[in-house]
């Protein structure tokens, strides 16, 4: 049986549930012990319900308390969502059969099956969702609650499409489950880490070149768009990162960085970083699946790897979880993946599109500074 490997990330539970707790409407039942539960619930920081399986239920069986959990929701208008987890996986039962009766989503999505992107993937497969040639617009796709930088990457896209006067369609995942039936035929992305694989995919939203090219392309697939606005803002406040970025080197030297995230945001890190600051990366620590990169990388599963990681490249700045933040010493650090504990997050600051890259790029010469002043 696969084991549960990799515990710097979440699992395939937890991404199923980031993907369906996205939808209003929908109502997520997690089916396993007190443990599954609480988990997702404080990573995602969204409403979910459980069954709380105990001893008896993993002995006699579980369908007497999940089918009065699905009972206690049948009244509520929404659709359910059952999702497995390890313990009834391992026991076998036929939650299907259980559930007969009742119009439930059944996700079998144990944590042993695969990390948080297969659990996102497999729950929004399973939603089915449906194009819509009529709906106008584009779809924002690669939102995950449980990613720390959603809200804002929503926010921010929003705002850059109506400035170009393009509306949105369906958001995956943080949308009404109406709309995963209406989608429109271009989708455009903020994380590639949970990207929709719905519609005509027109490019990301991560860095200004990047930003650059899905607008531009925007402007040509919707002819009545008008994007020089934001072509414009984009233009403007590159030029000033590069002034900032400038003005900081004229200070210190460019720093030496180590990178800890899933592939999408560890890439844009990099590429920022090394085009604005002339930072040498030295290495990234991959959170999910080993991918092509530019850079030194591979898959850093445990907190020990990482530690070994940061004591062998020796970087100025890392960037990562709370994990990282506690083996990095009084290095530089911020913080771009889960979990990102002891922090405050009240303002949706994103990471795509104009003011992500800004905001980025500000919180890491603002860490950097500040490192610099500490040894001084």
């Amino acid at each position: 049986m696969p084991e549960c490997d990799n515990p710097l990330w979440p699992c395939a539970m937890t991404g199923a549930a980031a993907c369906l707790a996205g939808f209003d409407g929908m109502s997520v039942v997690i089916h396993g012990s007190s443990g599954c539960y609480y988990y997702p619930t404080t990573l995602l920081h969204a409403p979910l319900h459980g069954t709380f399986i105990m001893e008896n239920e993993v002995i006699f069986g579980s369908e007497d308390r999940l089918r009065e959990v699905i009972s206690g929701l049948i009244n509520t208008g929404n659709r359910i969502a059952v999702i497995t987890t390890c313990v009834p996986a391992i026991l076998g039962e036929d939650i299907r059969s259980m559930l007969a009766e009742y119009d439930v989503l059944l996700v079998d999505s144990p944590g042993f099956s695969g990390d948080v992107e297969t659990g996102y993937h497999k729950a929004l497969s399973l939603l089915a969702p449906q194009i819509n040639a009529g709906a106008d617009g584009v779809n924002i796709d690669g939102v995950c609650l449980l990613d720390p930088f959603y809200r804002g990457n929503v926010q921010e896209i929003r705002r850059l499409l109506g400035m170009a006067s393009i509306p949105v369609a369906t958001v995956f995942c943080r949308d009404t489950l109406q709309k995963t039936c209406a989608a429109a035929t271009c989708t455009i992305g903020t994380n590639g880490d949970f990207s929709s694989s719905i519609g005509n995919y027109l490019g990301g939203t991560l860095g200004f070149g990047t930003l650059r090219a899905t607008f531009e392309k925007l402007g040509t697939v919707f002819e009545e768009s008008a994007i020089d606005p934001v072509l414009k803002e984009l233009s403007k406040q590159e030029e000033e990162t590069v002034r900032i970025c400038d003005k900081f080197l004229r200070r210190f030297d460019p720093p030496s960085v180590v990178i800890f995230a899933g592939a999408s945001y560890a890439e844009f890190a990099a590429q920022v970083l090394e085009h604005y600051l002339d930072a040498d990366i030295r290495f990234i620590g991959l959170r999910n699946a080993d991918s092509p990169s530019d850079y030194p990388s591979g898959l850093v599963t445990g907190l020990k790897e990482a530690e070994t990681v940061i004591g062998t490249n020796n970087p100025d700045l890392v960037l990562g979880s709370s994990f990282e933040r506690s083996v990095s010493g009084n290095r530089a650090f911020y913080g771009i993946t889960p979990p990102l504990r002891g922090v405050v997050r009240l303002a949706p600051v994103p990471l795509a599109g104009i003011n992500g890259t800004l905001f980025f790029m500000e919180q890491v010469l603002n860490a950097c500074m500040d490192h610099s002043r500490l040894l001084s």
